[in-house]
């Protein structure tokens, strides 16, 4: 054999080496990356249920509206500095909807999953948090919970696309019993179906 063609043997073995080196890498990274989302995933999932934001989460949905209506009430969130979260526990659920809304942004989780199992909840919370985030951007400015917005309109954009979450098209949904849906209606004063 000549020296050139050990050569170029040797070379094309080590194009072939780096390649699949190459290769390998991708595919460790891919598997990274699922490793973070799935865990950054089941993280907010956890926080979701844990019982200081379900307890916030209650506060915004029945006694924020009524507290919203005092002055004071309003001028604490207001001021520029401290806000204090046990009274103010709106802000819990602020600042755990930022930080989704931060994941997302950055890409540290993927956004179809992420927005089949919480856009409705973002787009029902923005609505009724939005008020107190007006409040608190009047001194503060429109970067306070810019995330949370962020987030709120991808939501809003996500759903207009994907009406029915991510259930499958081609699969065929079944109707759903509701034995109370006469008595229900007739409770409320509603036309029976």
């Amino acid at each position: 054999m000549s020296f050139e063609l050990v050569n170029t043997i040797a070379a094309v073995g080590t194009f072939v080496v780096i390649g699949a080196s190459a290769v390998a890498a991708v595919v460790q990274l891919r598997h990274m990356r699922a490793a973070t989302e799935l865990a950054a995933v089941l993280s907010v999932e956890r926080d979701f249920r844990s019982s200081e934001l379900q307890e916030a989460l209650r506060y915004v949905q029945s006694d924020l509206p009524f507290r919203m209506r005092d002055a004071s009430y309003r001028l604490e969130l207001e001021a520029i500095g401290f806000a204090d979260s046990r009274v103010h526990l709106e802000l819990n659920v602020l600042n755990w909807f930022n930080e989704l809304g931060t994941l997302l942004k950055n890409k540290i989780v993927a956004a179809d999953p992420f927005m089949d199992m919480f856009g409705r909840l973002v787009v029902h919370y923005w609505d009724l948090l939005a008020p107190v985030v007006a409040v608190m951007r009047r001194k503060r400015g429109d970067s306070q919970y810019h995330n949370f917005e962020y987030l709120a309109h991808y939501a809003r954009e996500w759903m207009k696309e994907h009406p029915t979450g991510l259930f499958p098209a081609r699969m065929h949904r079944g109707p759903l019993p509701d034995p109370w849906r006469e008595e229900d209606a007739a409770a409320k004063g509603l036309p029976r179906r």
